[in-house]
């Protein structure tokens, strides 16, 4: 079974606890950590904008991929939320099963 960790940012603590008890909750996350007190820069609106964001790192399979981001963009405030999907190459054999076994 292959293992993803899904990097997503949100607006705030409430919304990001929101999305991750919702991840958590439908089994498209084994794991939700959820990281206060980033900030931003980017372009949006042809403006460079700032703003304090918090990082959620979610832990699934990689066939829970698609419905993952399609939940996380039902719920998100953002019109185009971060919702990039890194996988797992290597790491402690038991919690990658286990990763595996919540998502079933």
């Amino acid at each position: 079974m292959e293992i993803n960790m899904i990097y997503i940012t949100a607006g705030s603590k409430d919304e990001a606890v929101m999305i991750g008890k919702a991840l958590i909750n439908a089994r498209l996350a084994a794991c939700v950590n959820i990281i206060e007190n980033m900030y931003s820069m980017y372009i949006w609106d042809e403006k460079l904008q700032d703003a304090n964001e918090i990082i959620l790192i979610a832990k699934t399979t990689k066939e829970r991929v698609p419905d993952l981001i399609e939940k996380v963009n039902a719920l998100h405030s953002y019109k185009c939320p971060c919702i990039v999907s890194l996988p797992v190459s290597d790491g402690n054999p038991a919690f990658l099963k286990w990763v595996a076994d919540e998502v079933q």
